[in-house]
């Protein structure tokens, strides 16, 4: 699924998770299921009183003497929880750019109302999160281990001492649709609203967008569609199997590039590194690049061999974030971008 993780699996191995880069070297983490709030800066508003509990995805059960108000998550779950009008406290992952502003993963959030632990890879400050008195820890996972995502493995032991239950929401071999629910049931405990209009648009926004795309891939089955993520020595080329988005999508019936299993083995069964000069390994009509931070963007790529790839010269390059937001708010614009890019695609490979 992320690509752009790059720089975690051998610090970079991580880059599985969904793009190239994404998950593999340093993760850690725990899990959670249940309560009710609103929303500002300083946590989730107005937590209701009475015990709360949550079933995560690792099944364990977090518990509370009540609501959690002073949330402490992974900045894209963050961000989702806070489309359900959920507000975290403290978040860590990549929150802000080096210009200070919010990061893709960030979504709408407004990132100077959260207090962040750690914008990068291996950064938790564990003091600034006692601080904060959290009520509960919530990230995603990567791999079927139960660790969470951004919690630094060696770390973590001390994370979890300062007394908060953690949540652990599964990103790992399945399709997106599950993981959208479950955070849609996470936010619900935490008081979320998940039934309005805006939801419920959002919602129908989604599944249209679904249709469509199952209508586009159906319409022109030979477009042949590849993940890549690139960092300054290596391209990387994900397969479906493991990242949520893709999995979704081929179900959907998307024409994916596959790499063969014995080339994602030392992807952790993610991706496939090339170099630039292999880059046109495998023929495709358009190229998902990661759109993460970590990752280098279509634009700033200056290797000949890439510029030459057909898919390039036709322009048929759109972006693919490999840790989607788990919001139907944020998803449905994923399905719609592919839809369009196979409805108007040529056949170039």
């Amino acid at each position: 699924m992320p690509i752009a993780r790059a720089t975690h699996l051998s610090r970079r191995g991580v880059l599985a998770a969904g793009g190239a880069l994404g998950l593999g070297a340093a993760l850690a983490a725990c899990g959670t299921d249940d309560g009710k709030s609103g929303g500002s800066g300083s946590g989730t508003a107005a937590a209701k009183s009475g015990p709360w509990t949550f079933k995560d995805d690792r099944g364990q059960t977090a518990k509370a003497d009540k609501v959690p108000a002073d949330i402490v998550a992974f900045v894209g779950v963050a961000a989702a929880l806070y489309d359900y009008g959920v507000q975290a406290k403290g978040v860590f992952g990549p929150t802000t750019t080096k210009d200070g502003k919010a990061d893709v993963q960030a979504g709408d959030m407004d990132v100077s109302k959260v207090t962040v632990l750690g914008n990068e890879w291996g950064q938790f400050n564990i003091e600034k999160y006692a601080a904060l008195a959290p009520d509960v820890l919530i990230s995603t996972m990567f791999d079927d281990a139960g660790t969470l995502w951004y919690v630094p493995e060696e770390s973590k032991k001390k994370i979890l001492a300062v007394g908060a239950p953690s949540v652990g929401i599964s990103v790992y071999d399945r399709q997106m649709t599950e993981p959208l629910q479950r955070m849609l049931a996470l936010a619900k405990s935490l008081g979320g609203d998940v039934t309005g209009d805006k939801v419920q648009q959002a919602k129908k926004r989604f599944e249209d967008a679904a249709a469509r795309l199952r209508a586009a891939a159906k319409a022109k089955p030979d477009i042949k569609v590849m993940a890549g993520s690139a960092s300054q020595d290596l391209f990387y080329v994900s397969g479906t199997n493991l990242s949520i988005d893709l999995e979704y999508f081929k179900a959907l019936g998307v024409n994916f590039v596959e790499p063969p299993e014995q080339a994602k083995a030392k992807g952790g069964g993610w991706y496939e590194s090339l170099s630039w000069e292999n880059v046109d390994k495998y023929p495709a009509d358009i190229i998902m690049m990661d759109n993460r931070t970590s990752a280098i963007q279509p634009a700033g790529i200056t290797q000949g061999t890439w510029k030459k790839l057909p898919a390039v010269q036709a322009g048929q390059v759109i972006a693919r974030n490999p840790e989607p937001i788990l919001s139907y708010d944020k998803c449905a614009p994923l399905l719609e971008d592919l839809a369009k890019a196979i409805e108007t695609a040529k056949k170039v490979s």
